[in-house]
């Protein structure tokens, strides 16, 4: 393949004395390549990349561009050697313009309308579609990331790392990226993807080179490999990819949303006049791109937001009746004996207390069961111990806060302590973001296996190929409205990434 553009050779990063992030890795980056680096949450990919983007220093090792050894202190020296790093939170300023935001610390050497002219030069060589005088508070996620890469193409760069650069996007988006990449890789580019989607991995790579626990365990030629190869490199050993999904032919209805709607501080909608109803026995997917109202319909249902006049969400239990919860706190919500369950997307801030350990996380669920005044620990240590085990949680021990634990963790026990509970609804939201593949795979089982005891469950999730594989329904919202109801069986990623996208005109 000729010299690499990027050698890099016994790279090695440790934070403090436990935490060592890279060790010993040698990575080796072409010309005209796009190369994915993949591997679970924590494996070290974007600490990896950041050092060769000037954002670490390595403490051990030597980075060579086009076979020349050069040191990389900061970003500066980084864009010098023609490297640069689109991160998956944007640098951007939101009240600038695009153009502003690509001009924006660069020394003036000539006028804007000649700035204007190569900026859409670029726009135009590589098939980007920007508005460059739009504002960035005005633009989409899709937009303010191919505003990222032109800004990167534009002092430079030839050389260029996307971190996540799917995460939070639509099918259609998404295909719209990869052919403005292949168009980069054919001007001669060296392009890194940082990520952890399979498919994506192999549809868009030339090279895979697969981290694991800080470590290169192996790098592949797309063309020889596939995806269970890969993820056996990921996680060291071999594992089903294969979602189950049952069908409960005796269901129930469990909830019946009515006219939900929930307004903002500033007095928007963003949950608007939403109405659908909930089965045991079933998965309600939820999609829709970050901020299509997800958080809020789930904390409306719980009492953790205000509904506006109008809105109901009747609750129907064999064992308690019929409730309607809107108006209710959450508090009260629990008093009337009601199963509901509620993972959210902000697990430290809502779910867990960061100071506590397991055993205390357990009994704040449980604590109002104990008799007498006093709390009695012995029942909520053994539900930790059990969530622990089951869910392979990485803890020194019961009481080590979980603010201390990796993001992963955190997540197994928040899961683990609802799925504990005996819901007879179970809302998710995010469940497995930040899980490894075993873990996720675990967490998608626990949801199968509430499903068959009857429960109604609702996932709310980001990757459309887990959505279509999990859901017996998915719900898509836009713009906070019910776009759409389809069937998880017969529907597609492009018709779920449509609807995600373009609000059906109001009949």
């Amino acid at each position: 393949m000729g010299e690499a553009a990027v050698s890099m050779r016994g790279i090695t990063k440790r934070f403090g004395k436990k935490v060592l992030a890279n060790n010993n890795v040698d990575l080796d980056i072409y010309h005209g390549e796009i190369l994915s680096l993949l591997g679970e949450n924590g494996s070290g990919k974007t600490t990896l990349m950041n050092m060769l983007s000037g954002v670490y220093y390595p403490d051990e090792g030597e980075i060579f561009i086009d076979g020349k050894e050069v040191t990389i202190a900061s970003p500066k020296d980084a864009f010098d050697l023609g490297i640069g790093m689109i991160h998956q939170h944007f640098k951007l300023i939101d009240v600038f313009s695009a153009l502003e935001n690509i001009l924006i610390g660069l020394p003036i050497k000539e006028s804007e309308k000649k700035c204007r002219q190569e900026v859409e030069e670029i726009c135009s060589k590589y098939g980007f579609d920007l508005d460059i005088d739009k504002k960035v508070y005005d633009m989409s996620v899709s937009e303010k990331e191919t505003l990222e890469i032109v800004k990167t193409l534009y002092r430079g760069a030839q050389i260029l790392i996307l971190d996540e650069p799917t995460a939070v996007l639509t099918p259609q988006e998404i295909r719209k990226l990869f052919t403005i990449l292949r168009n980069m890789k054919d001007d001669g580019k060296s392009i890194v993807i940082i990520t952890h989607k399979l498919n994506e991995v192999m549809e868009i790579s030339d090279r895979i080179s697969v981290l694991r626990k800080g470590e290169n365990v192996g790098t592949v030629l797309k063309t020889e490999t596939n995806e269970q190869q890969l993820t056996e490199l990921m996680v060291g050993e071999k594992i089903t990819l294969d979602i189950a999904r049952d069908f409960v032919e005796d269901k129930a209805k469990r909830l019946e949303v009515k006219n939900l709607t929930v307004l903002n501080p500033d007095g928007k909608k963003v949950v608007d006049d939403i109405t659908f109803d909930l089965y045991s026995g079933e998965i309600l997917g939820i999609a829709g791109i970050s901020g299509s109202g997800q958080k809020e319909m789930l904390e409306a249902i719980m009492g953790l937001q205000k509904c506006e006049d109008g809105s109901s969400v009747i609750y129907n239990s064999t064992a308690h009746g019929v409730h309607e919860l809107v108006g209710l706190s959450t508090k009260e919500i629990i008093s009337y004996g009601l199963h509901l369950a509620f993972v959210p997307e902000d697990r430290l801030g809502m779910g867990l207390v960061g100071n506590m350990g397991m055993t205390d996380n357990v009994m704040l669920k449980r604590y109002r069961k104990g008799k007498g005044p006093f709390l009695h620990r012995k029942k909520p240590q053994q539900t930790a111990e059990k969530i622990k085990d089951e869910l392979g949680v990485l803890t020194p021990d019961l009481e080590y806060p979980v603010r201390k634990l990796s993001g992963g963790n955190v997540q197994k026990i928040l899961v683990g302590r609802e799925i504990n509970n005996k819901p007879t609804v179970l809302m998710t939201a995010y469940a497995v973001r930040g899980l490894d593949i075993n873990t996720s795979y675990a967490i998608y089982n626990l949801l199968n296996e509430q499903k068959k005891k009857g429960v109604a469950v609702i996932y709310v999730g980001e990757d459309l190929d887990v959505l279509l594989a999990l859901s017996d329904r998915i719900m898509v919202l836009c713009s906070g409205k019910l776009n759409g109801m389809l069937d998880g069986r017969t529907a597609s990623k492009e018709e779920v990434g449509y609807l995600m996208t373009h609000l059906k005109e109001e009949a």
